[in-house]
């Protein structure tokens, strides 16, 4: 992508002025701190179409602005299978906020529905990943950029820990395993959702909340998601403890593996009994 003199737009400005601390601070300190980008990448910038990625996508367009180094951007909305509306919306977002997307049609909704009917989710995951990774390694990219942010990693966090009994958090960067050379990104790390919502709501945006075909298809729901039951878990802990988004946060850099009773490093389980008279 080359932006000769363009100019930022109405969108980029206010990332830069009204939310130049919430959002375009926080998401050059993301990149600076965990070493995100360097000079010469070939970023792929993921658009699934909801306010988060669409908010990436503009602070990438306004760090090509500002930036003291070259790099590429590519920015690429993947249609797994969206209804017309959600479809539609997206498009116009696109054009509203001027993001020069790739298009990528599929039919990942439609297989991963009908070889598991009951619970497609995992197989969904998997394929819209796939294609993710092809796509960007198709457009020559080295990095693929996704719109988690701060909320996200503590909720990711603090599931691990009541759903799956393990202590894991969402991190910064990661290498592909399947993908030599190619690496994920997460430059909103640090950006809470309420500043993203504060800006979209500034410019009256509207974006799609969930484009996931299963749950349209689904009459009634049992349970509420799990993200959102933890949403609302951390909601309620703040009354009593203002800090606690900040402490779960922190706490995936701050573990004490004297006082844990075991981990597991590259698939290999650890046990704290391993070294434990040796410390006597």
């Amino acid at each position: 992508m080359t932006d000769g003199n363009r100019h930022t737009d109405e969108f980029e400005k206010s990332l830069s002025t009204t939310y130049r601390r919430v959002l375009w601070s926080r998401f050059v300190k993301g990149l600076k701190e965990y070493k995100l980008l360097s000079p010469g990448d070939k970023v792929c910038v993921c658009i699934s179409g909801g306010k988060d990625s669409m908010c990436m996508a503009k602070l990438f367009m306004l760090l090509r602005l500002h930036s003291d180094f070259d790099f590429e951007v590519h920015f690429l909305v993947m249609d797994p299978g969206y209804n017309k509306k959600n479809f539609d919306l997206i498009k116009k977002n696109i054009e509203t906020l001027h993001i020069p997307a790739t298009f990528i049609k599929t039919d990942i909704f439609e297989i991963a529905t009908l070889r598991d009917e009951k619970n497609p989710c995992f197989l969904c995951a998997k394929m819209r990943r796939g294609a993710l990774y092809n796509a960007a390694k198709k457009l020559g990219c080295n990095k693929i950029a996704l719109g988690h942010h701060y909320d996200d990693v503590i909720e990711t966090t603090l599931m691990n820990m009541l759903n799956s009994g393990s202590f894991q958090t969402m991190l910064p960067k990661l290498h592909s395993t399947n993908y030599p050379g190619m690496e994920l990104i997460r430059p909103m790390y640090f950006i809470r959702e309420k500043d993203i919502k504060a800006w979209a709501k500034h410019h009256n945006l509207e974006f799609i909340a969930c484009a996931c075909k299963f749950t349209e298809d689904v009459a009634n729901h049992e349970t509420e998601s799990m993200r959102v039951m933890t949403k609302e878990l951390i909601k309620s802990l703040k009354k009593d403890i203002p800090q606690v988004e900040q402490n779960i946060f922190k706490s995936a850099s701050n573990v004490t593996l004297d006082m844990i009773l075991g981990y597991r490093n590259h698939g290999e389980l650890h046990s704290f009994l391993d070294d434990y008279d040796k410390k006597d």
